[in-house]
């Protein structure tokens, strides 16, 4: 019997495992070729599957009226532009607008981060008692006014606040590119909260602690301002439809924009998840402690289901003529240049040799996978027993990528991949919906399902 070797008890690497790793490594031409094409070119590049590619088509079955693409430039606002612009879809066909017409993503933005300034300095509050140095503390402390967000906040942000034209608040410098004014007002906020913990242990009341508070928030008002301009109490709407005709709607309040132009009832809309991980039983509802925007609004939930339900609310949704709000890992075998998401577009194993072989529960527990960004659906490609093959994707990154800036998903990908569909609740099975008639379950602040698109 062949003598079993002993590895050492300190588990370091030694001579001989380099040895035996770089005979491996020599014996094969294969990874000899990749290295040599690796280290002179994108590994994306080099592992693209030219027969996948080849068969890159961009018709579907169902296909939604489609707008230019928007671009979010340098900033995380892809679940802003996401949803507004399922709400321009909405404003256009209301008021006979010609395409290329936008809501204003600077508008919301101002008020998403006042909002999370607030709701972090009220989680100071609430924390005080948390050491420093705690996993709390130092998660609250981490990205107080990052530009993420989940679709639970985006509604928030209208309920209060209502929407405007683009035209009417239009982009900034900042607002295309936010990293130096969050650097700043992530600053302030860390400031604010190392204050009133010092005041805290000092002994100030509670009062006094919301009055320091008050004079916080209104020096973050004074930043947006600066970085972002005023948004407007109230605007002149007025404008000319694809037919040609002038319109005057008179002075309006964004509130007032809102309920006569786009009018949703967003109470009707659901945000459902797939999150197969063991312990996460499907027909439940989750929440995430600490996750949200507006202190007061509604708290951020999710409605966990089986793959086949999401599917099918999100394709009834399209197939009644409306788009899809969703959010997915999208670098997770992305071709930027094709505009496609296909685990099939990369032969990565013939790289490497081997390919990742976690599974999706698998790779949310080990934190290989989570939602990274917010897209839109306009269209499903349906096979003739009406099964999905692929999914029509409208993007943020500009007209420069893919279909003049829309993608495509594969239905396998979708399967992988996405993790969140907002629908109407029409869409979904009665007997489903019954379960946010419960207490939602709540996750831990660094569970996967809390980060931000």
């Amino acid at each position: 019997m062949a003598a079993t070797s002993v590895r050492p008890e300190t588990g370091e690497i030694t001579q001989s495992d380099l040895a035996t790793y770089q005979i491996a490594f020599e014996s094969s031409a294969n990874f000899r070729q990749a290295m040599n094409a690796v280290c002179t070119t994108p590994v994306n590049k080099i592992a693209t599957n030219r027969r996948r590619a080849a068969l890159v088509d961009n018709s579907f079955s169902h296909h939604l009226v489609e707008n230019p693409a928007t671009a979010q430039k340098g900033s995380g606002r892809c679940w802003m532009f996401a949803a507004l612009n399922t709400f321009r879809a909405k404003a256009q066909l209301t008021m006979n607008l010609p395409e290329g017409f936008e809501l204003s993503q600077n508008y919301t933005m101002f008020w998403d981060k006042l909002e999370k300034a607030n709701y972090f300095l009220e989680n100071v509050l609430v924390t005080l008692d948390e050491p420093v140095g705690s996993r709390l503390l130092n998660f609250l402390l981490g990205s107080p006014v990052q530009d993420g967000g989940q679709w639970d906040m985006f509604v928030n942000l209208i309920v209060k606040y209502g929407i405007v034209p683009k035209s009417i608040m239009p982009e900034t410098e900042s607002s295309s590119s936010t990293g130096q004014m969050n650097d700043h007002i992530t600053g302030k906020l860390r400031e604010y909260a190392c204050e009133i913990r010092k005041q805290s242990a000092a002994g100030a009341s509670v009062e006094t602690l919301r009055d320091l508070k008050h004079q916080q928030m209104s020096e973050v008002y004074r930043m947006l301002c600066i970085h972002l301009g005023e948004p407007p109490t109230e605007f002149l709407w007025q404008w000319r439809d694809k037919d040609k005709k002038f319109h005057r709607a008179g002075t309006l309040t964004p509130k007032e924009f809102y309920a006569k132009y786009v009018g949703l009832d967003l109470t009707e809309m659901v945000c459902l998840i797939h999150d197969p991980r063991p312990g996460h039983d499907f027909n439940k509802v989750y929440t995430v402690r600490f996750l949200g925007n507006v202190t007061g609004g509604r708290p951020v939930e999710y409605l966990n289901v089986d793959l086949d339900t999401i599917k099918q609310a999100a394709i009834k949704q399209i197939q009644n003529g409306d788009p899809v709000w969703f959010g997915c890992d999208v670098g997770k075998f992305l071709e930027k240049d094709f505009g496609t998401m296909d685990e099939e577009m990369f032969d990565f194993d013939l790289v490497y040799g081997s390919n990742n072989g976690m599974n999706k529960a698998e790779r949310l527990q080990y934190g290989h996978s989570a939602m990274s960004h917010a897209m839109v659906f306009t269209g499903v490609d349906l096979d003739d027993a009406g099964r999905s093959t692929k999914w029509r994707v409208e993007n943020s990154w500009s007209d420069k990528y893919g279909d003049k800036g829309y993608f495509q998903m594969s239905d396998p990908w979708f399967d992988e991949y996405n993790y969140e569909v907002v629908v109407h609740k029409s869409y979904v099975p009665a007997e489903i919906l019954k379960a946010l008639e419960d207490k939602p379950i709540e996750l831990d602040p660094w569970d996967p399902m809390g980060s931000l698109a």
